[in-house]
């Protein structure tokens, strides 16, 4: 029996688009043994962050998905330090449970990582066919950078969100964002540990 990763979100955008990635994720890998789980859980990033809420977030995966072989936490890191917010909320996670668990920021917002790949969307709602990605994606501001690519339509992360990641090259993007990287090897360990799991 396949097993799931469960992942804990904070917008509306990542609940249509997470799956999608990681199973693009997954697929790259050749691992077919271990999904993504359909409906991440969402929780407000304030919410998040507050000590207590994640734990409780972790504990209701586990309730109520089937079949739950690890847990991804994945937040914008928006104004925070990733190396310091990411280590505390991993140190929390684990403390909420004994599965494999992985946190995960993207530097500054999920959007830069599109930018890390920009060329995969060359004529894709209005982006000119010249695109090129931006040296050091993720210093530059994602959503408000695609938006003004997006010339005659308006990006709107709820709604386009899932459509960018079905077009993402994650190869590229592994090169030029190092929190995607992050995600990628992280993931690798998920499967990993839960493959040992499962197996044990």
């Amino acid at each position: 029996m396949s097993v799931g990763i469960v992942a804990i979100v904070e917008g509306h955008g990542e609940v249509k688009s997470v799956p999608v990635l990681l199973n693009l994720i997954l697929r790259s890998m050749n691992v077919w043994t271990v999904h993504p789980d359909p409906k991440p859980i969402r929780l407000h990033r304030q919410k998040l962050v507050k000590e207590g809420e994640l734990e409780t977030a972790i504990k209701l995966a586990q309730k109520k998905r089937k079949n739950v072989g690890a847990i991804l936490v994945l937040l914008d890191a928006d104004k925070d330090c990733p190396a310091r917010l990411g280590p505390e909320l991993l140190r929390r996670a684990r403390g909420a449970t004994r599965l494999p668990v992985a946190v995960v920021l993207p530097k500054r917002e999920f959007e830069a990582w599109f930018l890390g790949c920009l060329e995969s969307f060359r004529g894709f709602m209005g982006i000119p066919v010249e695109s090129e990605a931006p040296e050091n994606p993720e210093t530059v501001g994602g959503k408000g950078r695609l938006d003004r690519l997006c010339h005659g339509m308006r990006y709107s992360s709820a709604v386009d969100q899932v459509e960018f990641v079905r077009r993402m090259d994650i190869v590229l993007c592994r090169r030029r964002c190092p929190s995607f990287d992050k995600l990628f090897r992280d993931v690798r360990a998920l499967v990993d540990a839960t493959i040992l799991s499962d197996e044990g």
